[in-house]
């Protein structure tokens, strides 16, 4: 049916043309982290830099081309994020802008979020309470849909196999005039992940076939946007994800747990432009569905916010809105039900030479507890036309969870937010076709909330302090040689994560790296492109981490490479086919993320895609 409906609108779009109504250009409104975010460090990917990872997953691109430390279980397993030697709870993640961590566990599965879900990727770095408000006290992640206007009508058809069986198909659908866009993508994935692996729990390592990881996953998404007239502007987008895994045991384990995930993501955003200023309505829907070996928990989150941004004159920009959640959670152990609300307002400042300001300012209400203001302020400084200077200061919050304050037995509702202050500082030479970004950070994360024994119950409680800083450098050079074109990527990223002392935790954990923390990451690719012809070899290195608060046990670096060969629009009759040849652990490193979670070998991986 989804098919039949594009092949209508494609091949009628003749029609469409004869009534078209020319309406007045709308000014798109930046998201408020680009806007407001002065003085922070943003990492962007659009769609056409997205395109080689089409049918991978979120965790895989930041794990590849990001400073930012991807925690992987295994190949389709279990992936989070560790902004800045933060945990996972400590990253908001936002699609359409609508918040996605769950109320239960405080964060995302970023395994189970595909990239052929999105058109643009934004990472933003740093204590973000003010603008983005609960969850974001090291970073956050940014997933949206592209403007659809003037766009010519796609249909986009992709296929992809790849070693250890496994498969993948997407088909994506586009459609837009003036004042009309809509876009639909479906896609289906399955992989057995039958790879081998040297089983380091026995003794003589002897090599092992994976036999319980098999990942399965299946989505639809529809976007919509609609020109009222021309100064008023609606978008619509709706996303259901369903993933069915076989939880990959660690070495030496015989479980066979089973874990399904479904989603339903709503977003619904209405746009009124005025002479001064931006109107803005946006609601928000996310339902969870977990079932763990047949237990089933289930949370959804409700969200309304109102936005209003005017002009008071040319150096001035403010923009004043609130947001009301309802959170609810119905789990295995316990329901509940929680309310929230938000006030902020943003404000830039241009009216100096070379300098832009921004001061922002938000206030939290839940249950009967009032979050004291959270602030934030930031500055861009062009020194010269080569030369900026960005530099902030601000504070994050994380209300704790719904498990944090309610499961039972061990839930405790009495625990305080988890706090982070942090400042940062980066300089920005941009020079003809080369760019080179450094940037330093401190970050103290206070409240920390740690699960620990007491008895035989495990109980929450605001016990941690730790004090973070780093440096993040990241390079981009741009040359032509004839006709061939050469993009060089590289970067380094230090991070200094380590547990402050306090009485209640052994001396041994004090001033130690935090488990699972590089210290050293670095990455680097280059790219060569002629034509239609394009190649494509990156690296990434990620440096001993230990596994323990003691750091008694570290496990080894390792070095990745993988290469990318494409051939793009080349036609086959009257479709544009493009093939891409993809080999994943080129060296064939045996490697482990986390300790006794084997990762697959090299592996190999052919994608076509047409279009009509």
């Amino acid at each position: 049916m989804i098919l039949f409906v594009w092949v209508v609108l494609l091949f009628g779009q003749e029609v469409e043309k004869s009534d078209t109504l020319r309406l007045q250009e709308i000014q798109i409104e930046a998201p408020v982290y680009q806007e407001y975010g002065r003085g922070k460090k943003r990492i962007s990917w659009n769609k056409e830099e997205l395109k080689n990872y089409t049918n991978r997953s979120i965790a895989e691109l930041l794990a590849e081309k990001s400073p930012v430390f991807i925690r992987q279980y295994g190949p389709g397993m279990l992936a989070s994020s560790n902004f800045r030697g933060t945990s996972a709870g400590h990253t908001a993640i936002f699609w359409n802008g609508i918040p996605l961590n769950s109320p239960s566990l405080g964060q995302s599965d970023l395994s189970i979020l595909p990239m052929i879900a999105v058109d643009q990727v934004d990472l933003s770095f740093g204590s973000d309470g003010a603008l983005l408000g609960n969850e974001s006290l090291s970073g956050s992640i940014h997933l949206s849909s592209e403007s659809l206007f003037n766009q010519s009508p796609t249909l986009l058809f992709q296929q992809e196999f790849g070693s250890f069986g496994q498969y993948h198909v997407g088909l994506k659908g586009g459609y837009s005039t003036e004042k009309l866009g809509i876009q639909t993508k479906v896609y289906y994935q399955n992989n057995p992940n039958e790879y081998n692996y040297r089983d380091f729990s026995e003794a003589g390592s002897p090599i092992k076939k994976q036999d319980h990881a098999a990942f399965q996953q299946k989505g639809f998404l529809q976007d919509f946007q609609w020109k009222i007239n021309s100064n008023q502007q609606l978008k619509a987008s709706y996303w259901w994800n369903e993933a069915i895994r076989e939880i990959q045991p660690v070495m030496g384990s015989s479980t066979h747990d089973i874990q399904t995930d479904e989603s339903h993501r709503f977003s619904l955003q209405y746009l009124q432009y005025g002479r001064k200023g931006i109107f803005e309505v946006q609601s928000g829907w996310v339902k969870d569905r977990q079932y763990f070996n047949q237990i089933k928990n289930e949370t959804s989150s409700l969200f309304l916010n109102t936005d209003w941004t005017f002009n008071q004159t040319g150096n001035w920009e403010i923009r004043l809105g609130s947001r009301g959640s309802l959170i609810s959670g119905d789990l295995s152990t316990y329901s509940a039900q929680e309310v929230r609300w938000e006030t902020y307002q943003f404000i830039n400042f241009s009216g100096l030479k070379n300098l832009d300001f921004s001061l922002n300012l938000r206030q939290l209400f839940y249950e009967d507890q009032v979050v004291p203001f959270i602030p934030s302020l930031g500055m861009d400084w062009r020194i010269s036309n080569e030369f900026s200077l960005k530099t902030s200061f601000g504070k994050g919050f994380k209300i704790p969870t719904l498990n944090d304050r309610y499961w039972e037995p061990g839930g405790n509702p009495s625990l305080l937010p988890e706090e982070s202050w942090q400042g940062e500082m980066g300089v920005l030479w941009q020079k003809r076709n080369f760019e080179s970004q450094l940037t330093h950070y401190r970050l103290k994360v206070n409240n920390w909330i740690l699960w620990q024994p007491e008895g035989s119950i495990w109980i929450p409680e605001n016990l941690r302090q730790v004090r973070n800083q780093g440096l993040e450098w990241d390079n981009k050079l741009e040359t032509k040689i004839g006709k061939n074109n050469l993009t060089f990527n590289w970067g380094y990223t230090y991070t200094n994560a380590v547990n402050l002392p306090n009485p209640e935790e052994s001396s041994s954990f004090w001033n130690k790296q935090l488990p699972y923390t590089p210290q050293h990451q670095a990455r680097g690719s280059m790219t060569f492109s002629r034509a239609k012809f394009s190649f494509q070899f990156s690296s990434q290195y990620v440096g001993p981490r230990a596994t323990t608060l003691d750091n008694s046990r570290i496990m080894e670096g390792y070095f990745l490479a993988q290469t990318h060969l494409s051939v793009e629009n080349f036609n086959l009759g009257p479709f544009k086919t493009n093939i891409q040849f993809r080999i994943q652990n080129l060296l064939n490193k045996e490697y482990q993320v986390l300790y006794l979670r084997p990762m697959p070998g090299r592996s190999y991986h052919i994608n076509l895609s047409i279009q009509l």
